[in-house]
């Protein structure tokens, strides 16, 4: 993973936990960070899989007709 995405993630999530307080505007400022915290997460990108090294023979023949 990027490391200035962690360090994004890091400091939003710590900027999270200051916003504990009760009043309307810290609550909306913490709503906002958490969501974007998992906006940020959803849109990582899926991890590649290693290409694997073994074949199945049914799509070998399919394949080669």
């Amino acid at each position: 993973m990027n490391p200035t995405y962690l360090l994004a993630r890091d400091h939003l999530q710590r900027a999270a936990v200051i916003l504990q307080g009760a009043d309307q505007r810290s609550r909306q400022l913490r709503h906002i960070i958490e969501r974007t915290i998992g906006l940020m997460e959803d849109a990582l990108p899926d991890e590649p899989k290693p290409p694997a090294n073994v074949y199945q023979f049914s799509e070998y023949r399919h394949l080669r007709s």
